[in-house]
């Protein structure tokens, strides 16, 4: 738990619960206290704007607004499900409602945390999962419901494992996935040679709500503009963070860190380590699992030639860091992908292209849309260099979404 949120364990129980019509400042049912007005390293000011900071062509049209009347004017929720998320997300907020965390009260038994602001023409209430995994997005989902129970729409945001494609498919490091469908990948039965994934109707997730699948269709024929508009939010981002001094800067590594390695090329000890992941093939070592491609000397002769990489090596670090969207099915499950023969398998048998822990559990609670910046290849080389940067630009292509479209009423998307 951040060194920002102190928990009060010696309470017994719901206290204080705020049901009124307009923010309050008092405490939350679990006793979580967000000290300072700070959230996960960013402090918000009520009611204020950030948009005099930015430069007069990445500004909003949308003046300032009044803070919404109660929990029920707020229509838009994000999740997260890592303070890095969340941060990325908060500096992208045009307004901010509450300072604690807790302005609009939350109903009786919701221990979530939150904070409330504007973002482009929406109020949002963004949420901070307890923990990664299927179980603490459904628990979360459901007492964010509670709370705010007028929403129309959720948007999962964060960072996911990618599948490289080939061609026109070809995925990069912090490339966005949007969810078209979801499947929990782990859900299934262990025989002794095979994991067998249940794959029924009744055991899959079900097809996106109405106003997803309205707003997937919309976006298929705008990613052009989308990307252009991500980019302008992206460097607002980026900018933030640097004035504000947060822990992140959430700059663009740059194309030569974006490596990807042959799927059946382990990364593990080799030469005379004696270790036996450096003689047996499957066997797994917890030490080489924790050091870089550089300490462990991965061969490079077995990176994968791809043009768009090739092409993004030659462009501007603007246009570089111009992130690709991709819509298409989200494989979510507890267990983190970290074999490139696996990710390639479950891809090809289900259709997938990313990894994620937590849409499972939010997909069937709220209306969800997934939405997760592409870190690593879920492969054995997977490491955290590109997390604040894919987290970044997933925040931006949310915010690229909710400044373009009208997500209040199912049949008018379009703003």
């Amino acid at each position: 738990m951040p060194s920002n949120i102190s928990i009060d364990n010696h309470g017994s129980g719901p206290q204080n619960v705020t049901t009124g019509s307009g923010p309050q400042n008092n405490n939350n049912a679990a006793g979580i206290q967000i000290n300072g007005g700070s959230f996960f390293g960013y402090t918000p000011f009520h009611g204020q704007s950030k948009a005099e900071k930015l430069p007069m062509e990445t500004r909003d049209e949308v003046p300032s607004q009044s803070p919404p009347r109660s929990r029920e004017d707020f229509h838009v929720a994000i999740i997260c499900a890592l303070p890095l998320e969340c941060d990325a997300v908060s500096l992208l907020f045009d307004q901010f409602w509450d300072e604690d965390g807790d302005a609009f009260g939350r109903a009786q038994g919701d221990t979530n945390v939150y904070m409330t602001g504007r973002i482009g023409g929406h109020n949002v209430v963004l949420a901070l999962l307890p923990n990664m995994g299927v179980a603490a997005g459904a628990g979360s989902a459901a007492s964010l419901r509670s709370s705010f129970y007028n929403l129309k729409i959720a948007f999962l945001v964060g960072i996911c494992g990618g599948v490289p494609g080939v061609g026109r498919n070809e995925v990069l490091l912090g490339d966005v996935v949007i969810s078209n469908a979801a499947i929990q990948y782990t859900l299934g039965r262990q025989y002794p040679g095979a994991f067998i994934a249940k794959n029924t109707i009744h055991d899959n997730l079900g097809p996106p709500s109405k106003i997803v699948r309205m707003l997937i269709a919309s976006l298929k024929n705008e990613l052009g503009i989308m990307q252009h508009k991500a980019g302008q939010y992206l460097k607002d981002l980026q900018r933030a963070a640097t004035q504000e001094g947060h822990r992140n800067s959430y700059q663009y590594p740059g194309a030569e860190q974006d490596k990807l390695f042959a799927a059946t090329y382990r990364h593990k000890h080799r030469g005379l380590q004696t270790c036996n992941c450096s003689i047996e093939t499957d066997s797994f070592c917890d030490e080489a699992a924790g050091a870089s491609c550089i300490e462990l000397q991965c061969d490079e002769e077995q990176l994968m030639p791809r043009k768009r990489l090739e092409a993004k090596k030659a462009m501007g670090p603007d246009d570089a860091q111009l992130p690709e969207i991709l819509i298409g099915c989200v494989a979510s499950g507890d267990t983190v992908m970290k074999s490139g023969e696996h990710r390639d398998l479950i891809a090809k048998q289900r259709n997938v292209i990313a990894f994620e822990m937590e849409g499972a559990g939010v997909w069937d609670e709220v209306p969800c849309m997934i939405i997760k910046g592409v870190c690593d290849y879920a492969d054995s080389h997977k490491h955290k260099m590109w997390q604040p940067f894919a987290a970044a630009t997933a925040a931006s292509v949310l915010k690229a979404i909710l400044a373009r479209y009208s997500l209040t009423d199912p049949m008018t998307i379009f703003s």
